[in-house]
């Protein structure tokens, strides 16, 4: 959850940088299951995956409580447009922007036994996904849009404890 967290934030600052600060609005709890930013009155949720190749693992709620997954698959509907962020390091992926409507589109065609994906009963897998066939048909779709990217990745020396013991000696 943290390293989701602090991906949304560099998506957020790209946000800021286009839009102006005052135009961004980030302060949603970190456990609202969709919006993570407003930009101009609109609500948008981030989402971040690493792979090869799209496919599953992309987090819609966090929850370990099997009760709570099936309440969420039950109820859920998409209530704003998805930035989704696809990482493949030194091999290409990109920016998608998902509409509200493209994203119910997607879930009426599917249905939400083959939309969304419970965990397993008994395990600990921290919550619900969006199935990879929900993923392809998002990042198919005639009406989305798409910024490709070739994620590099570059050495930074950074002691995040280092840091802080720094900070708290001043």
């Amino acid at each position: 959850m943290e390293v989701g967290s602090v991906r949304e934030k560099i998506i957020v600052a790209l946000l800021i940088y286009k839009f102006g600060e005052s135009n961004v609005k980030t302060e949603f709890p970190i456990t609202e299951p969709e919006v993570d930013v407003e930009v101009k009155g609109e609500k948008y949720s981030i989402k971040t995956i690493t792979q090869k190749k799209l496919g599953g693992g992309v987090k819609l709620i966090w929850t370990v409580d099997a009760e709570k997954a099936e309440e969420f698959r039950e109820h859920y509907c998409p209530i704003c447009g998805m930035f989704f962020v696809h990482i493949n390091w030194s091999n290409g992926g990109g920016l998608y922007f998902f509409s509200q409507e493209i994203q119910e589109e997607v879930l009426s065609r599917l249905g939400r036994e083959s939309y969304l994906k419970l965990p397993k009963k008994g395990t600990n897998p921290r919550g619900v996904e969006m199935t990879s066939e929900a993923l392809k048909l998002l990042s198919d779709h005639p009406n989305k849009f798409f910024i490709p990217i070739n994620w590099k990745k570059t050495k930074i020396e950074y002691d995040p404890f280092k840091r802080w013991v720094d900070y708290w000696s001043e």
